[in-house]
């Protein structure tokens, strides 16, 4: 691993990372907080739509509590970069920044886009080891596409993360433009692939899976919330599996990461009580 700069910040550490995914087959960036006093408990955070590993370190604010709690924050990248695929960089809800987390299955984005492998298989593993952080005390959250990964990556590797939160998460991706357009173009069109990376599909099938909980933040001012976001489908999925879930929606607040900045505080605090 390559260590491409490091800041002081609350008396720790924001650093940024490369380092050669062979899951991926390319490099691959993220961004490491590293608390003044560490715990060894950590949080994975993943970013939205045409973001990057800097995105949650420069804008969500984190910091400050995370130092307070001990909390290491993971950050990696959303998607591979610099593929060489034709047409990756055509569309800001596809492709470049846009990977929703997935292993895709068709082609010709197989090839690069095996992200679930390499966040799970290969680089948490190896933060983890290189940090000395506690394997068994990781939450992961996430905001929008990251939220959907959360959820997801939650849910299909029952036993990974002890805690789960996200901000204004694609609930449903099967059910909306977003993740229907990312769903055909890496999985293809056979729609009985897509439930498996549907949170609410997922969570309908599952029994009680976070009995501590799952805090998902909403504003209902945010223009993606009817079309896009559908909270009220993984309230349904929640009901179904007997699943705790804190649900709150906000009067005034956007999709934006001025939205996040107003609550990850309670999201970090959610985190360590659990871890």
């Amino acid at each position: 691993m390559e260590q491409l700069a490091a800041h002081a910040c609350f008396g720790g550490t924001q650093s940024f990372w490369r380092h050669a995914a062979a899951t991926i087959g390319l490099p691959m960036r993220f961004g490491v907080y590293q608390p003044p006093r560490p715990s060894g408990a950590s949080l994975v955070c993943l970013a939205g739509l045409t973001c990057n590993e800097e995105t949650f370190a420069i804008k969500a604010g984190a910091q400050r509590v995370a130092a307070q709690l001990g909390l290491t924050l993971l950050m990696p990248d959303t998607s591979p970069r610099a593929t060489g695929i034709e047409g990756v960089d055509a569309a800001w809800d596809f492709g470049t920044a846009a990977s929703f987390y997935l292993d895709a299955t068709a082609a010709p984005w197989a090839r690069h886009f095996r992200m679930e492998s390499w966040l799970l298989q290969e680089w948490l593993p190896a933060v983890q080891q290189t940090l000395g952080l506690d394997p068994a005390r990781t939450g992961i959250t996430g905001h929008s596409m990251g939220g959907h990964g959360a959820l997801t990556l939650a849910l299909r590797h029952a036993g990974r993360f002890k805690s789960l939160s996200a901000f204004a998460p694609i609930s449903a991706p099967s059910l909306c433009p977003w993740g229907q357009k990312a769903f055909s173009g890496y999985l293809g069109d056979d729609r009985s692939a897509w439930a498996a990376h549907d949170t609410s599909a997922l969570m309908a099938q599952a029994a009680t899976p976070y009995p501590d909980g799952i805090l998902v933040d909403q504003g209902l001012a945010d223009k993606f919330l009817v079309e896009q976001l559908l909270p009220e489908q993984l309230e349904a999925a929640c009901d179904t599996a007997r699943q705790p879930l804190t649900l709150r929606r906000h009067a005034g607040f956007d999709h934006g990461y001025f939205f996040i900045q107003s609550f990850v505080e309670d999201h970090l605090r959610w985190h360590a009580e659990r871890l």
